[in-house]
């Protein structure tokens, strides 16, 4: 069936369950061909009980808590996207629609940017609206798939007779009836283009209020054009029509007043007071042109009523057709002609006169109370008892005959499915891609996130490998399994690294994957189940994963200690505090102000409490200026000490390398920084010689006797040359001597670092025998026999002095106290033979020539020194 077909058969009542009651004969019309030629296709030209069906949906729709409140451009967004939608087929339940962002700003008369900034997440933080970006197989977005959620809960929780449930044919007349007030127009190829609405050219600041305002005005409107007015007392500034329009959408009248005067300045409204007898100003009427214009009126001033009491009916041209059809003998209106629209004759019935006194409003009865007439230029009775149609009936021969027999359908239309406007007949790009339909519910009950089929085949479906990684991430499993790769690689780092985090703060760190899980289960209770979560990875990232320190305690988290489980002692106290606090303000209160009423000390309390609040807040900015001030600080310190550090590496960097380029000052070697290396060796193997002589003078040579002490050392000496020697002699019979001629500085340095371990050697062996035989001097045996009687006399080893374990304790005692007096007299001793050669080599050294001559002059000649001078 064609879209033209559904919008016509949605136009009338679709044929339903027919009952056997005798039926008031149809009165003859002319044939459908004498209307306008686009009277029958026109999308305002809306029957009673489809302008009232629809109507109810849209109002259901904005009624919703997840919508009333917000914005219009919201608002009228989520109409758009619910007019969109697709209507369930058969099993399936796909609700969604696909659009994108560029398209849904041109509905709404906005920029791209303003719906990816103030539509869509508004919708999205209310759970208004669910979206899902649709890629290519490149990855490139391509469109975004939503899915309204005041539908979705209406088809699983309402079930047909909400007023949301509308079927396919009902959704393609409100999206047509959308396109004509305010759709943006397209030129599609090998198409006939579809023009663009009234309000197509309104666009900027206040599109969306206006757009939504003539939708709602339009589905509040009788075939006669006129506005439905709302009843009770006004302010006679806005008007009743400003009234009427600021309850339509939930606004101030003096912001609806702004409204209704866009709109008549943009030709599609139309104001007007009826005249009066007495020529004063009579009550004052709302016209929908375009409803107007669709149902064949001509400018306002034909429709101004008659003056006086007679008809209340404008006339109407001889030639109109359907429900502008002049009335016959007996007062009957005429029929219309091949749409079903409700008839103007029955709706000016229901205009007030002059002198009526206004009241409420009543809800609209929609409940079917008698069988559907028939009507279509065919008189006589309708179909029999059986229900059946005629041989020559046609689908719109279901109308009511009058208003008093006008009624809603009896039963949900059935109708053939087809593509709605703009659809091609062959299978839709959007739904025949694999990967991007809902199949229906998920377990559970909930509706399954659209357009990740196909990208799970690309990713891993199961959890990490890691244990806990694996038990942490176990209640997000559905979330993990709509990640793409990268996403999952970045959720499994972030939760590793929770993981650590939390192990370091628990006294058990085996728990910290069941308590992050704990933790994810509480998050997706908050948001109400995997279903809800729209976009898994920032909500994984930014909210799953997060601990939310509701104190200062880091082990804090929503109020619940991570270590024990219980509830956070310093949550407690920051509570405890706040009302001691509003306790003492109170107790001030009464003090200084007594006899204060409940609701005067309450605003007295809460001032004070203001107060208070915005001192802390003071102190709490003056603190963290310090503390940023500090900071700086503290930076700018850091940063001049590593400034300082660079400079001096800079500086011994410079330095070295000029010591580097020093020649050595014993060889003369170039480059060796000052000392080669066999030179460096053979000064350490010097050093090593003469203090194994002076260790050896220790206990072997008297101290105070100078020849002893050097013949000692000379000896010494001699014994670690030969030693030396013997070493050398047997590196140079081990090395090449080819490899001696090519490297004789690596040559030398071999033989003075061997030289260097054989001193060290026998360094280490000289000590050993020194600490022996002053182990044995006088001084230390009178130690060690003090130590062993004192460790004997121990008042554990008194009864028994004598025993193995005291004993075996005391000659302990006694060797340690032995080992301590060597080592004294072996420093000691070092320390006065150290001192004694500086004196010595201070008397040894020479005094300059410059100094020596002058007493040599001064000296006389005895004989033989003369005798030698002349000789």
């Amino acid at each position: 069936m064609s879209a033209a077909a559904v919008v016509k058969s949605a136009a009338g009542v679709v044929p339903g369950p027919r009952s056997a009651k005798r039926r008031t004969p149809l009165a003859p019309v002319p044939s459908c061909g004498q209307t306008r030629d686009d009277g029958p296709d026109d999308p305002l030209r809306l029957g009673r009980t489809m302008r009232l069906r629809l109507r109810d949906a849209v109002q259901a729709l904005l009624a919703d808590p997840s919508i009333a409140g917000l914005k219009d451009a919201p608002k009228l967004a989520a109409v758009v996207l619910y007019a969109k939608s697709r209507a369930p087929k058969g099993e399936q339940n796909d609700l969604q629609t696909s659009i994108w962002g560029a398209e849904l700003g041109r509905w709404l008369g906005v920029k791209e940017s303003t719906v990816h900034h103030q539509v869509l997440p508004v919708l999205r933080s209310t759970d208004a609206l669910h979206t899902d970006v649709v890629r290519n197989e490149q990855g490139h977005p391509t469109g975004l798939d939503c899915l309204v959620m005041p539908l979705w809960n209406a088809r699983h929780g309402g079930g047909a007779g909400h007023p949301l449930a509308l079927d396919k044919a009902e959704l393609a007349t409100l999206l047509r009836l959308m396109e004509a007030l305010f759709g943006p127009g397209w030129t599609p190829k090998d198409k006939e283009p579809t023009p663009p609405g009234l309000l197509a050219g309104r666009t900027g600041r206040g599109a969306a209020t206006d757009r939504l305002g003539l939708l709602m005005m339009v589905l509040n409107t009788r075939a006669s054009g006129w506005l439905q007015l709302c009843g009770g007392s006004v302010k006679k500034r806005e008007g009743r029509g400003a009234a009427t329009l600021a309850r339509l959408l939930g606004c101030s009248p003096a912001g609806a007043r702004k409204v209704l005067a866009r709109l008549t300045e943009a030709g599609v409204v139309a104001r007007q007071r009826r005249a009066t007898s007495t020529r004063m100003h009579g009550r004052g009427r709302v016209m929908l042109l375009p409803v107007a214009r669709a149902y064949g009126r001509r400018a306002l001033a034909p429709v101004e009523a008659v003056s006086g009491a007679g008809s209340m009916f404008s006339a109407r041209p001889d030639g109109a057709c359907g429900d502008h059809a002049p009335t016959d003998a007996d007062g009957a209106f005429g029929m219309p002609g091949a749409c079903g629209a409700e008839r103007a004759g029955e709706a000016g019935d229901r205009e007030r006169p002059n002198g009526a006194e206004l009241h409420a409003d009543h809800a609209s009865v929609v409940t079917s109370v008698v069988p559907p007439q028939l009507s279509c230029g065919f008189s006589g009775e309708g179909r029999g008892a059986e229900g059946r149609w005629r041989e020559c009936e046609c689908v719109r021969e279901d109308q009511a005959a009058d208003g008093a027999t006008a009624v809603a359908e009896s039963a949900p239309p059935v109708i053939e499915d087809g593509p709605l406007r703009g659809e091609k007949p062959e299978e839709s790009p959007v739904e025949g891609r694999e990967g991007q339909r809902a199949a229906g519910a998920r377990a559970g009950g909930r509706p399954k996130a659209v357009g990740w089929e196909k990208a799970q085949r690309q990713r891993r479906v199961g959890l990490p490998a890691d244990l806990g990684v694996r038990v942490a991430l176990g209640p997000v499993a559905g979330l993990w399994e709509r990640l793409s790769g990268w996403q999952q690689g970045q959720v499994e780092a972030a939760a590793q690294a929770e993981l650590t985090r939390l192990a370091g703060m628990l006294e058990r760190p085996d728990m910290a994957p069941r308590l992050l899980a704990d933790r994810f289960t509480d998050r997706l209770q908050e948001t109400g189940g995997e279903a809800l979560v729209d976009r898994p990875f920032p909500w994984l990232m930014r909210r799953g994963l997060v601990q939310r320190q509701a104190c200062s305690d880091r082990r804090c988290d929503d109020g619940i200690r991570l270590d024990t489980g219980a509830e956070c002692e310093n949550c407690g106290n920051v509570v405890h505090i706040r009302r001691a606090r509003r306790v003492k303000i109170g107790a001030q209160i009464d003090r200084e102000l007594p006899g204060l009423g409940d609701g005067e000390r309450r605003r007295v309390l809460e001032e004070r409490l203001r107060e208070q609040a915005a001192i802390e807040a003071e102190n709490l900015a003056w603190r963290q200026e310090q503390a940023r001030t500090e900071r700086a600080r503290r930076d700018a310190a850091r940063a001049a000490a590593a400034e300082q550090t660079e400079r001096e590496r800079q500086a011994a960097a410079a330095a070295g390398a000029i010591r580097q380029a020093l020649a050595c000052e014993d060889c003369g070697q170039d480059q060796a920084a000052g000392l080669c290396e066999a030179c460096g060796y053979l000064r350490r193997t010097e050093a090593a010689v003469v203090e194994a002589g002076l260790v050896a003078a220790t206990w072997s040579a008297a101290l105070t006797d100078q020849g002893d002490v050097a013949a000692v050392t000379t000896e010494v000496r001699a014994t670690m040359e030969r030693e030396i020697a013997d070493v050398r002699a047997t590196y140079l019979s081990a090395m090449d001597p080819a490899d001696q001629e090519a490297d004789p500085v690596g040559t030398a340095s071999v033989l003075a670092y061997g030289a260097l371990h054989t001193v060290e050697q026998l360094l280490r062996e000289y000590r050993r025998n020194a600490l022996a035989m002053l182990g044995r001097t006088e001084e230390a045996e009178a130690e060690a026999q003090r130590a062993y009687k004192t460790e004997q006399g121990r008042h554990w080893f008194k009864h028994n002095p004598t025993g193995a374990a005291a004993v075996a304790a005391a000659t302990k005692a006694a060797d340690a106290a032995r080992e301590r007096v060597a080592e004294h007299l072996l420093a000691t001793r070092l320390e006065q033979l150290r001192e004694q050669s500086a004196a010595r080599t201070e008397t040894v050294v020479s005094a300059p020539w410059a100094e020596r001559l002058p007493e040599l002059a001064a000296r006389s000649l005895d004989g033989g020194t003369a005798g030698a001078v002349i000789a």
